[in-house]
């Protein structure tokens, strides 16, 4: 079950050429307010696939025929566990939706693009703030659940399938919103980067995902174990390098803040893709931790796993 901290515990440090985190040219560094520690880049992402599933439709079909391998790949791992998806506890916390509509900070009756919307959990809350949504997402099963969660909003809400990267220069938008996305993107700053093109001058890109550890054996151990449960699992980003992909991608005055949430071992796996049996992972599990992936053996046998997610907020 997820739960979480009362309030996020933040430390304020304004960048210089020292506190801003490694891999940001100097070009790029740009005033901005890092709420965490900055950290080290470890090793590059790596790409899985996991096993091909049927579209429902043929406009899905045609759909999934424009997409790349792994689009197709997050497609079908998408459809296949947009139920139990849309029912975990980490995904539909009311306090976590409430923080990332407030940290958003958006002017009444915003635009908001939900790139990766998934089931329109998170473009549900935006809707009940006051604002229009269009969201987009390679998995047809979780743009037909977000369809049907929004429906009430009428007009306001707008759900596409396909790919940020791929969506019609319209009007641009008054704010881009990511949650639980950037993870799965072989390149973060080209996926910021993306969301961030689509949107007016002046206008917000916000992204919320869990991170790991800065020290690189710890987040080594702990991607092995998010590839062992999830196959389209590419990396976590430390919180530095999230801060420092907002920068890479143009974006300015960006701030970042990071709390405490809780998965349950089983919950967790059972809604993935795994590459290794569970018993496997779980041993696994048992053998090591991270800053943002601890593991606590409970008395009933459970394990519970304490991770870290952020918020990143900055402006075009």
């Amino acid at each position: 079950m997820a739960t979480n901290s009362p309030s996020p515990t933040v430390k304020s440090i304004r960048s210089s050429a020292s506190t801003v985190p490694r891999g940001v040219p100097y070009s790029l560094r740009r005033p901005f307010t890092l709420i965490t520690s900055a950290a080290r880049a470890i090793a590059p992402p790596r790409l899985y696939f996991t096993t091909r599933r049927g579209c429902s439709s043929r406009a899905e079909c045609a759909t999934r025929h424009a997409m790349d391998g792994r689009e197709r790949a997050l497609a079908e791992a998408f459809d296949g566990q947009a139920a139990q998806f849309e029912r975990a506890p980490v995904q539909t916390d009311p306090v976590a939706l409430a923080r990332m509509v407030e940290f958003a900070a958006l002017p009444p009756e915003s635009r908001v693009l939900d790139a990766g919307c998934g089931p329109g959990i998170v473009a549900e809350a935006f809707l009940a703030a006051g604002h229009r949504v269009q969201g987009v997402d390679l998995a047809g099963e979780m743009v037909r659940r977000a369809r049907e969660r929004c429906a009430r909003f009428g007009a306001r809400a707008r759900f596409d399938q396909g790919s940020v990267f791929g969506l019609a220069a319209e009007a641009p938008f008054d704010a881009a919103v990511s949650r639980f996305v950037i993870h799965h993107a072989a390149d973060p700053v080209a996926f910021v980067r993306a969301q961030a093109e689509r949107v007016r001058p002046g206008g917000v890109v916000l992204a919320s995902d869990h991170v790991t550890d800065p020290h690189e054996p710890a987040a080594r151990w702990h991607q092995e174990i998010e590839r062992a449960r999830d196959r389209t699992h590419e990396r976590n980003l430390t919180p530095g390098e999230l801060a420092a992909a907002f920068c890479r991608a143009g974006l300015s005055s960006v701030q970042l803040v990071e709390d405490g949430f809780e998965l349950d071992f089983d919950e967790w796996f059972d809604r993935g893709t795994p590459a290794l049996p569970k018993a496997e992972v779980r041993a696994r599990v048992l053998a090591g931790r991270a800053r943002g992936f601890e593991v606590q053996k409970r008395a009933d046998g459970g394990i519970t796993l304490r991770c870290i997610r952020v918020l990143v907020r900055g402006i075009r």
